[in-house]
């Protein structure tokens, strides 16, 4: 595995991989590299792409800097599970590269608006901002690629969809599906700060996700669904909706079709998300 943390060395390796004849597979992370990145590895691997990995804790998409502060490095044991599922190259950029006048404001940013409003991006000012001035500088560096991101970020999904369809990034994103526990928690950085107990607890989430889909006729029902069984639990409710796939506006009763069901919960004051897809029945 190439290790590199130079963007003259990651976007002179991306070059090379493309002159001879092969497809660069991104898979940008923050670090703290669990099955569900590996996941990500695998599937960029299969697809027969050389996986250039990333890992780069971007600042700038912290509205807290104290979440930024506390979030786990721990390259040692990253550089391990990258190499054990087969990454190629691995980048560790450093924060002057990347961000050269920081902790200055930096004088060039992606600004969303749209699909980055809502849910995550409500309670969360100058968040996918952050997410995508960072992706998108991922993207010019490494250069035409595939680039994977797993489904639990569902929102991060359709920003970056949204920025590289704006902007004309050549970039296919691929979609991976949510890598779950014993107890289907979505796998996250964010999980080891739970207790034994919470962690128990927080299998509520995906309780609700699956609860929502069941069949129903009605966007409401399945929104008072996935609030009571995260209430009964004690879970710190942020948001639990039923969105459209694209735009993310929250569905009303009149619609029918395919829709998202979407939560974030706090449990214990860990902030957790989690998705999954519904169909809400045409009422007859």
């Amino acid at each position: 595995m190439e290790l590199f943390s130079s963007i003259a060395d990651w976007r002179n390796y991306a070059s090379e991989v493309r002159a001879s004849g092969r497809r660069v597979g991104l898979v940008p992370t923050m670090g703290a590299l669990h099955e569900g990145h590996a996941s990500l590895f695998e599937k960029a691997k299969s697809n027969g792409d050389v996986v250039l990995a990333t890992i780069f804790l971007n600042p700038i998409q912290f509205s807290v800097k104290s979440d930024y502060e506390a979030y786990p490095r721990v390259a040692e044991a990253d550089r391990a599970v990258a190499l054990a599922n087969g990454v190629d190259c691995l980048v560790e950029p450093t924060l002057e590269e990347m961000w050269p006048d920081y902790p200055e404001a930096t004088p060039t940013k992606v600004t969303m608006k749209g699909v980055s409003d809502t849910l995550e991006g409500e309670g969360r000012p100058g968040h996918f901002n952050g997410v995508a001035s960072v992706v998108a500088k991922l993207l010019t560096v490494t250069g035409p690629c595939r680039a994977y991101f797993g489904e639990k970020d569902f929102q991060q999904i359709a920003v970056i969809r949204q920025m590289v369809r704006d902007l004309a990034f050549d970039v296919e994103i691929v979609t991976c599906a949510i890598k779950r526990d014993a107890e289907g928690l979505a796998l996250s950085s964010r999980n080891a700060r739970l207790s034994p107990e919470d962690h128990t607890r927080a299998k509520c989430i995906s309780q609700a996700i699956a609860a929502a889909q069941a069949e129903v006729e009605c966007a409401s029902e399945l929104r008072h669904r996935m609030r009571t069984i995260l209430r009964a639990a004690g879970a710190e409710i942020v948001y639990a909706e039923i969105v459209d796939n694209v735009t993310l506006r929250p569905a009303d009763d009149s619609q029918a079709g395919d829709f998202r069901a979407i939560i974030t919960a706090k449990i214990d004051g860990v902030r957790l998300l989690d998705n999954g897809p519904v169909t809400i029945k045409a009422k007859n």
